[in-house]
């Protein structure tokens, strides 16, 4: 099914700082906080949801299109999506501006310390769901508020069954404009943390925001995944994997499975699956765009976890 993934392109650089932060930081000096770290080790990622999306969702077998806005510093993600043959159509590039991008400085606790600029992601408006042909599902992923809110109403306007997946970018709402999204979206995906934040800014609790749309999905990390859905709560087993090596991108390769679930009509209990085995081969490579995988090797994998077959 042609997926209209609505979202961030974003480069991320990444680097290593070969100590902990705790051991730099004085906590009675934080009024005058001047720290730097010499950080050997660093690489820069292709990222950003919708980027992160397509990525597996192409990988998957669907029909993944792109809509986001991007900078001047754009063509070296050009040229990877020619590679990957995902389409670029609606991807708006917005001159004297950089792409979104993350710099992120990790320890050896793994703690992180993240700027983002969100560059021309804050232009993401500019697009329109209405100029894209023959969209049969969409999501809104984290992007410019204003972009985000206006692809919703959209989407709704034109009938277009779509995932609300508000992301980071649920702090840039209020309850109200929250629950206008959980009104026209037709599915919800949210993390733990992200549904506790979603239920203390509307004043709705999971079920009561689960009865307005036809699913409502809470990942759990390592517990898994929740979906309600009919006045049920379908249980979703972590898969287990190879490797954990990195988180980043792990919630963007779950969509790309519910996704492609979504449009090839699989009930809950597969397409949940099918978004915990994606999340699973995820974590076991570096940065949100490295993992790689066939349809065969889902089904070996789908059959080897679950006991039961995919397609």
């Amino acid at each position: 099914m042609r997926t209209l993934i609505c979202g961030s392109i974003a480069y991320d650089t990444i680097m290593v700082f070969h100590d902990r932060f705790r051991n730099h930081i004085l906590p009675d000096q934080l009024h005058i906080l001047n720290v730097a770290f010499l950080v050997p080790d660093m690489r820069r990622e292709f990222g950003g949801c919708a980027g992160n999306i397509a990525y597996s969702l192409g990988m998957l077998g669907g029909e993944p299109v792109i809509m986001a806005t991007v900078g001047d510093d754009y063509p070296p993600y050009a040229r990877r999506l020619d590679e990957l043959h995902l389409s670029q159509q609606h991807v708006r590039r917005i001159p004297d501006t950089f792409t979104a991008q993350a710099f992120i400085t990790t320890d050896l606790d793994d703690n992180q310390i993240t700027a983002f600029h969100p560059g021309a992601m804050n232009r993401s408006h500019e697009n329109h769901v209405y100029d894209a042909r023959g969209v049969g599902l969409g999501i809104i992923a984290p992007d410019g508020r204003e972009g985000m809110l206006q692809h919703a109403r959209e989407f709704y306007a034109a009938g277009i069954p779509f995932v609300f997946d508000p992301g980071q970018g649920l702090p840039m709402f209020t309850g109200e404009e929250l629950l206008e999204f959980v009104r026209m979206a037709d599915y919800v995906t949210v993390n733990d943390y992200e549904g506790r934040m979603l239920q203390e800014r509307t004043g709705r609790n999971l079920e009561q925001l689960a009865k307005q749309v036809k699913a409502f999905v809470v990942t759990l990390g390592a517990r898994g995944s929740v979906i309600y859905t009919d006045g049920q709560q379908i249980e979703i087993p972590c898969v287990g994997a190879e490797a954990v090596t990195d988180p980043t991108g792990c919630g963007d390769a779950f969509r790309a499975g519910l996704l492609y679930g979504i449009g090839a009509g699989l009930d809950w209990p597969l397409a949940g699956r099918l978004a915990s085995l994606l999340g699973a081969i995820k974590i076991a490579s570096r940065g949100g765009q490295n993992h790689r995988f066939t349809r065969e090797e889902i089904a070996a994998r789908f059959q080897d976890s679950f006991g039961t077959r995919i397609w």
